[in-house]
């Protein structure tokens, strides 16, 4: 082969080459910027769905927790200072014997913004000791809250639920009832009791608990934070009741 017809071989394999070298990049970067298409387009459904997520914590609404059978020194403290940091206020239907023995611990709810409600003195049941005897507990307990808060409690709610609509008015008390019972205060396991109330709960519920158990006040920090994540509001029992 002479040396003119091996220059124009050698020049058509370098062209050939040269032209892979150029398709095969050009056919690269076709494919990254396809690659880049479809991350902005998930990104972008990545950004509707945090927006969806977002709007669908704003409808979740406003929901209350309530404490009955309190204040007990070690436990209701103990709650008061999880809710404090959560910025959470409650309402706490307080026995007149409990508030009497710790008198410190109802001053921390009222300067906490907590809604103090009346629970009986000793935790009687209207169907048990009578009428007369049933407002006579009611009555000793608002004069003790309003020595202890100064302010007389609005609310009441009656242990065990019983209750005459009469009372209503000759009390001028409002009775607060509740829609998600856990049963708390027989289990001692507080997870039990979170998912009780969280695969309950819905806008305007009132959940009921108990102040006076490690395992309610460990599930009660637990339901608020599940809850607030959730997009619910916490509020005291006048904003749903009355609003």
């Amino acid at each position: 082969m002479s040396k003119k017809k091996v220059c124009v071989l050698l020049m058509a394999l370098y062209l050939l080459l040269f032209g892979m070298l150029l398709f095969s990049w050009k056919f690269s970067s076709f494919l990254f910027r396809k690659e880049d298409e479809v991350m902005l387009a998930g990104g972008g459904e990545v950004e509707e769905n945090d927006q969806e997520k977002a709007e669908e914590k704003k409808e979740k609404g406003k929901i209350a927790l309530t404490f009955d059978d309190g204040p007990y020194p070690n436990y209701t403290r103990q709650l008061l200072e999880g809710l404090r940091e959560r910025k959470v206020k409650a309402t706490f239907f307080v026995l007149g014997m409990s508030a009497e023995e710790y008198p410190d611990v109802i001053e921390l709810m009222k300067e906490d913004g907590h809604l103090i409600g009346n629970h009986t003195y000793h935790h009687v049941e209207l169907t048990t000791v009578g009428k007369e005897e049933f407002k006579e507990e009611i009555l000793s307990t608002n004069q003790l809250l309003y020595d202890l808060s100064g302010e007389y409690p609005q609310f009441i709610r009656p242990p065990f639920g019983a209750w005459e609509k009469e009372l209503e008015t000759e009390l001028g008390m409002i009775p607060v009832l509740w829609t998600v019972d856990p049963l708390d205060w027989c289990t001692e396991n507080s997870s039990a009791v979170v998912q009780r109330v969280v695969t309950k709960v819905k806008e305007n519920d009132i959940i009921l608990l108990h102040d006076c158990y490690k395992s309610s006040v460990t599930a009660a920090l637990e339901i608020v934070d599940i809850l607030q994540e959730e997009g619910y509001e916490f509020v005291t029992v006048d904003e749903i009741l009355l609003d």
